[in-house]
């Protein structure tokens, strides 16, 4: 459905973009992640047409972005980090006006109905786009990205401005788009991405650093080689302890969570569940928790662009 294939931008002396290729297949929900910097902005425009790569292919279900542009942007629906709302407009004119800007040939006021229902603005489809809250404003830019029904979906920072609940919206949303659209998803909040997307590529200057399914990037069974602590005792006294401990090779006080009671971060180089209990067990203090830690994305995420782990990208995953 999308394949970037050997894309190279350079701005005067800086290459912002070096060589990189990838491929989604339709129903893919792909997490683009990278610091400030890193050529993501680059990469997203050039897949929907604003920028030209100076080497390199970008084809959408088939069309070169280059050599089709019109029939290639038909296919794709942007949402940008902000908006491109007419503030003046009511809901229904603006996104009325834009149906007819992209050419849409379907019944428009019941497209128009469904799109709204799907990312809940129908009760707002009256008002004047300024005076909507950001999180709303955020809603209506989604609604025109997915006007046309449009196979390709490129989001970046969808959630932003979002409440709590809002973004839990939002994020079952995007899955259920997933069954019927291929997705990049460009977001600085991880966990969202962790939770939403199926395969992540991580880029850094220019470059891509890793990629793969996410399933393969985290753990989220969590390791016993990690552990996290609560013991109530004399913090002093656990670390000391804690550190004795055969196998430890690391250990993080993280604060006290409640009086007299402590909260660890023990790193092992095997299962000390046993030793840790054993330890605690001929002393006066308590294990009031023991729980082993996961690796999230934003500690894969952490490791490769601090250059502490390096993937070798053509060989994870399948994208």
């Amino acid at each position: 459905m999308i394949k970037v294939r050997n894309l190279t931008k350079t701005y005067v002396r800086n290459k912002a973009l070096d060589n990189i290729s990838f491929t989604l297949e339709e129903g893919d929900i792909l997490g683009f992640l990278g610091p400030n910097g890193a050529g993501k902005s680059t990469t997203m425009n050039i897949i929907t047409g604003y920028l030209s790569g100076d080497e390199g292919t970008v084809e959408i279900d088939g069309t070169d972005i280059m050599e089709a542009p019109e029939k290639a942007k038909k296919k794709i629906g942007y949402l940008p980090e902000q908006p491109p709302l007419y503030n003046d407009m009511t809901v229904g004119k603006y996104l009325e006006f834009m149906f007819r800007l992209k050419k849409v040939r379907l019944p428009m006021k019941e497209h128009i109905d469904k799109i709204c229902e799907m990312v809940k603005i129908s009760d707002v489809k009256g008002r004047i786009i300024k005076h909507l809250s950001k999180g709303y404003r955020q809603r209506v830019g989604l609604a025109q990205a997915l006007i046309g029904d449009p196979p390709v979906l490129i989001l970046d920072e969808p959630t932003v401005g979002l409440d709590p609940q809002q973004i839990i919206e939002i994020r079952k949303l995007i899955r259920e788009l997933g069954k019927e659209h291929t997705i990049i998803l460009s977001s600085h909040v991880l966990s969202e991405v962790q939770a939403v997307c199926d395969k992540i590529v991580i880029i850094n200057h220019g470059k891509i650093a890793a990629r793969g399914l996410t399933q393969e990037m985290t753990r989220t069974g969590g390791s016993t080689n990690r552990l996290d602590l609560i013991i109530e005792g004399r913090k002093t006294a656990v670390l000391s302890l804690l550190k004795k401990i055969d196998g430890v090779t690391e250990v993080t006080e993280k604060g006290e969570s409640e009086k007299g009671c402590y909260e660890y971060t023990v790193t092992s180089t095997r299962d000390i569940r046993r030793l840790v209990f054993r330890a605690v067990a001929k002393t006066d203090f308590n294990i009031l928790s023991m729980e082993p830690v996961g690796v999230s994305l934003e500690d894969t995420y952490l490791d490769i662009i601090s250059g502490k782990t390096e993937e070798e990208s053509e060989n994870v995953g399948n994208i």
